[in-house]
């Protein structure tokens, strides 16, 4: 690198062509700097001449410039403060003046980069850029120091600075240090150095220090050096004044609490200071005016209010006072919301949520009708009954859209404690009141819609029954003086809608089910679940997954396929999950540049989103020993193809497999006794039986059953093996006596539509069921014809045209 000194007669000394004619340049015979500079970057704040400073750089591009430069023994480098810290170490992003460095020494420190030691020499201007890249070289000119004679006004401006910085001392003794190096290398009557210095001095801004740094007048950078100093000066008073009040008030007893006497200095000074106990107090009264407390509530709440303000806020007693109080002035006492009765209106409401379930619509509008005659529906309890999926929960919140009441769902699956219904008492750790009190506080009204799920899975073990609980809750007769335990005062709740969802009745408690009106959602039809997949779940998956309606083309072919070889349960659940896949697929395929939008799906390739169906289409099994009977089970109708065989005829006897529960098992005794007694009224040998080991099995063997109807299909297999005659192709369902009738069964629509799924057209249901099925939907029935029986004779002609004979008449009997 040149060294020679830098002669330009365009540069100006300092002080500028209208400086006192008195001043003469001043330049050190040792200081011959070079023209040109690598430029070195200051991240934090400018350093200025006459100041002696360590600098570390570390690994990276930096560190390799700098290793060089100290491998190279060049002397000098140009120090420059960055504009923007997060931005690129480049030309444009550095200042113009900055300041040159001698390198008095160069460490390697192990791990830590490498350590310099330089000596800022004097200001320089960047002339123009020689490299654009590291290591950045540049052309620099400097401005040479100069010397100036006593004057009033420099002597004012110098003495101004001193005393400023005598101040600083008394406020932050740290500065004593590095005014002693100062005047142990300067000359105080050097305004340039002291000016620097006291800049140097400073916490201002980076921006600030730069700023003085471009100045090279020297009455402009003492003017602003002062300004910095006089800022600089007031915040140590400021600090000073702070840390003193702190001290003063501060005795040796308190300083446990020194965070507490800060904040409450900081509320005296702002003179927003006042007793947090107080203050609590007034504000439940407050919140109490509010209500419409009842006598009992009334009384109660005067008594823990003033009970709480004469407890100390360190007492144990006080924050289970101040809880119990807080929620008591949670509850919403007497506010309530106002009922909608525009059936036009809920009508809208529960098309919205829901396609079909026609049936179970006009019942809700019902209801909400009788509700406009009396002006309320509250004291009611609706039970919702069916399979997962089948919308049991949002039909709840589409009631309470439809009669303008807030919503508030819980479940009660597996909840063994009663506490969770009526609350702990406060004598209790951590007590709580119960879901109910936790519901109204929630919605803030007294009349909302209580919606508790799962009442058919709720348990019962030492510490209380929930369902015996709910009771209280549910019974139109006693909820108008429901007592939480922990509240321990009386709260109306006759005015809440409660609905209650379960998949079975079997397990529900039989008192819930005396004071509940129960409706029943069996599950959809497969046209009803494409019609709810295309207006409404795929629309919502499109927008929960970021896709637009035009990104994703589909058919109502495909939803149809969906439908029936992926998703036969009824309801949409599987059907929404297996939507979600397929939307996953396509954002991944479109992220990954496999396909671009818009994208077309069809039936043939849906296999490659979410795999093969689960569901293929399995002929009806038709032969000897085979018949198909129709069951019900909580996820929907299904149909079970029985199974018979003669396995030897060495001795008589029957065997029965397929997981049956007791009830199947006497089903298939009572139909065993019944055919083996009347074979030779069917035309078949009396003693067919008596040397046939007869073999019954109901598939699948891994799925438990149990359920009073499938004795007429058992009949109906036993028949069909002893008149060796396959039977009819058709389904059915029904329990059997053993003189032959024909018994009621439930689940008919479950049961229709699962022999509409497998294709069978004919059906045999009980006489019984008549009526049940006349109440059907008519998108039920079609397609079905359907068989009533009263006695198995009917059902031997129509699965085998068999017809009975009449009994033998006993000797000594009259003919008619």
């Amino acid at each position: 690198m040149n060294s020679d000194t830098v002669h330009d007669p365009d540069i100006v000394e300092e002080g500028g062509p209208s400086a006192p004619p008195k001043e003469a340049t001043l330049v050190r015979s040792d200081e011959r700097l070079p023209e040109r500079l690598t430029l070195l970057p200051l991240s934090n704040r400018p350093l200025f001449p006459g100041l002696v400073v360590p600098l570390i750089y570390e690994g990276g591009e930096m560190g390799k410039v700098v290793r060089e430069l100290a491998a190279s023994h060049e002397q000098y480098v140009g120090l420059v403060l960055v504009r923007d810290e997060d931005e690129p170490y480049a030309p444009k992003n550095l200042h113009e003046v900055g300041v040159v460095a001698r390198i008095a020494k160069a460490v390697e420190i192990d791990g830590h980069g490498l350590h310099l030691v330089v000596e800022c020499v004097r200001r320089f201007k960047v002339e123009s850029f020689v490299t654009q890249e590291n290591p950045i070289r540049v052309l620099a000119s400097y401005r040479a120091e100069t010397a100036y004679e006593d004057s009033v006004e420099l002597r004012a401006y110098t003495v101004a600075i001193v005393n400023t910085i005598k101040e600083l001392l008394k406020h932050n003794p740290m500065y004593e240090e590095e005014l002693r190096l100062f005047a142990s290398r300067f000359d105080v009557n050097e305004p340039n150095r002291l000016a620097d210095f006291a800049a140097s001095l400073t916490t201002a801004s980076r921006e600030d220090l730069q700023d003085i740094l471009e100045t090279f007048p020297i009455f402009d950078r003492l003017k602003k050096v002062v300004s910095l100093l006089n800022r600089e000066l007031n915040v140590s008073k400021v600090q000073t004044k702070i840390r003193e009040n702190i001290d003063e008030r501060i005795s040796e007893q308190q300083r446990r609490f020194f965070l507490q006497e800060q904040l409450q200095e900081i509320q005296r000074e702002l003179g927003i200071h006042e007793d947090p106990a107080e203050k609590e107090v007034e504000d439940f009264r407050k919140r109490a005016k509010k209500l419409k407390f009842s006598e009992e509530a009334a009384k109660t709440f005067d008594e823990e209010i003033n009970k709480l303000a004469m407890l100390e806020p360190s007492s144990p007693e006080y924050n289970v006072t101040r809880s119990y109080i807080d929620w008591m002035t949670s509850l919403p006492w007497g506010k309530f919301c106002r009922d909608r009765y525009n059936l036009k209106t809920a009508a809208r409401a529960l098309n919205r949520h829901h396609a079909g379930l026609e049936d179970v619509k006009d019942r809700i509008l019902e209801f909400i009708a009788v509700g406009a005659r009396k002006k309320a529906v509250g004291g009611s309890i609706i039970l919702f009954v069916g399979p997962p999926g089948v919308g049991k929960t949002s039909l709840g919140k589409a009631i309470a859209e439809a009669v303008g009441r807030p919503f508030f769902r819980f479940s009660v699956g597996g909840m063994r404690d009663e506490a969770e219904i009526k609350g702990h008492r406060r004598t209790y750790i951590g007590a709580m009141p119960g879901k109910i009190v936790q519901a109204l506080k929630r919605v803030a009204v007294a009349n909302p819609v209580i919606m508790i799920d799962e009442v058919d899975k709720i348990g019962s073990d030492f510490r209380g029954d929930p369902a015996s609980a709910l009771l209280e809750v549910l019974d139109p007769e006693q909820n108008a003086d429901f007592m939480d335990h922990y509240l321990d005062v009386r709260f109306d709740l006759s005015q809440v809608l409660f609905l209650l969802t379960a998949n079975q009745l079997d397990t529900v408690p039989r008192p819930l089910l005396d004071r509940a009106e129960i409706i029943r959602l069996p599950g959809y039809i497969a046209s009803e679940k494409v019609d709810i997949a295309r207006k409404h779940l795929w629309p919502i998956q499109l927008k929960e997954h970021g896709l637009a309606a035009d990104d994703v083309v589909v058919t109502s072919a495909l939803f149809r396929h969906l439908v029936e070889d992926y998703a036969r349960e009824p309801g949409v659940r599987r059907l929404e999950g297996l939507m979600k896949k397929i939307l996953r697929k396509v954002a991944r395929n479109v992220a990954e540049e496999k396909v671009s939008l818009p994208v077309r799906l069809s039936v043939a390739d849906i296999k490659d989103y979410i795999g093969k169906p689960r569901f293929r289409e399995q002929p009806v099994k038709e032969g000897v020993g085979l018949a198909t009977g129709l069951a019900w089970t909580a996820m929907g109708g299904t149909t079970l193809t029985l199974e018979g065989a003669i396995v030897h005829q060495d001795r008589r006897g029957m065997k029965i497999t397929g997981q049956l529960g007791k009830v199947m098992q006497e089903s298939s005794e009572i139909a065993y006794s019944y055919v083996t007694a009347n074979l030779d009224r069917f035309g078949v040998k009396a003693d067919f039986f008596d040397k046939a080991f007869v073999h019954l099995h109901v598939p699948e063997g891994a799925v438990p059953k149990d359920g009073p109807s499938a004795g007429i299909a058992m009949a109906t297999v036993l028949l069909s093996l002893a008149l060796d005659k396959a039977p009819a192709r058709m389904a059915m369902t029904g329990e059997l006596t053993l003189t032959g009738e024909v018994l009621p069964i439930g689940g008919e629509r479950e049961k229709l539509l699962a022999a509409k799924r497998l294709g069978i057209n004919e059906v045999i249901l009980p006489a019984g069921n008549q009526v049940d099925v006349d109440e059907l939907p008519q998108s039920v029935r079609e397609g079905i014809t359907i068989h009533y029986v009263q006695h198995f004779r009917e059902v031997a002609r129509l699965m085998f045209e068999v017809r009975m004979k009449s009994p033998k008449r006993r000797k000594g009997e009259a003919e008619a």
